[in-house]
């Protein structure tokens, strides 16, 4: 029961993914041991093993109210999310970060979701996603070195394929006040542009808004920022700030006569 308690207190985080060879220097346990421990507690579901490292399995999330659950978070999120494509015409996401991953926990938008390649349960290359970008953007870089080697799978051309190309684009998500925009990195002659909802100990979900490869994304962030503070401020009251403006670099002046999302003031 030591042994086990000394690995689970490693687990400071939800989203904390950590090697063998990490656990077993921090608990200072032989890596057999460490080895064999942790095997045991992904057979019991205490953990979850991936291809990076180990993280907090379902049983280990649902004690003690260490993360909020799936159904709640879909519950919070499902009046913004019909919102959100009623104004927007376009397909929206709710996902979780899983590791390298993304997990979809919900997604609407009515005879249009059926040309977007994606599925409740489904799975994604986080680093390929707006979604998964805005939520990694939140993590510490040694977080996201536990999470991906040097070279980085791609699924397109446009795909990042470096670890020190991901840092570039995950400051620049910072600097866009956590905005993360995907053009064509996950699937091809798709954009989407998505925000993280951040709870006290990091980044817990994201939303995004997804559309044809050549559509102007940009334009309906604002509507995107909207409902991750609604949703936020439901789950968390007032802890978490969010842009109030998009900045000027995603906010492309819309075409003459095009209609302005609410929240989008016209600059000139």
């Amino acid at each position: 029961m030591e042994r086990v308690t000394l690995i689970m207190d490693l687990f400071e985080h939800p989203q904390t993914c950590l090697t063998l060879e990490t656990v077993s220097r921090r608990t200072r346990l032989p890596r057999s041991t460490t080895h064999r421990i942790l095997d045991q507690l992904v057979r019991l579901d205490w953990l979850h093993h991936t291809v990076s490292g180990y993280l907090l399995g379902p049983r280990a999330l649902g004690l003690g109210g260490r993360e909020i659950g799936h159904s709640t978070l879909r519950a919070a999120a499902a009046p913004r999310l019909l919102e959100l494509a009623v104004r927007t015409k376009m397909v929206v996401h709710l996902a979780v970060l899983d590791g390298p991953e993304i997990y979809y926990l919900d997604k609407v938008g009515g005879r249009a979701a059926v040309g977007i390649p994606s599925r409740v349960g489904g799975r994604a290359v986080a680093h390929c996603t707006g979604l998964g970008k805005a939520m990694l953007a939140w993590l510490s870089p040694e977080e996201i070195d536990a999470r991906y080697e040097q070279v980085i799978e791609r699924r397109t051309p446009h795909s990042i394929g470096r670890l020190d190309a991901l840092h570039r684009e995950l400051g620049a998500v910072r600097r866009r006040n956590g905005l993360a925009i995907d053009r064509g990195e996950c699937f091809a002659d798709i954009a989407c542009v998505g925000l993280a909802i951040r709870g006290p100990d990091g980044p817990l979900a994201a939303i995004s808004a997804v559309g044809e490869g050549s559509s102007s994304v940009e334009r309906i962030a604002p509507l995107v920022v909207n409902a991750v503070r609604s949703m936020s401020e439901e789950l968390f009251g007032a802890t978490q700030s969010y842009p109030r403006d998009v900045p000027d670099g995603l906010r492309p002046l819309p075409h003459h006569g095009e209609a302005v999302p609410a929240g989008t003031t016209r600059r000139g």
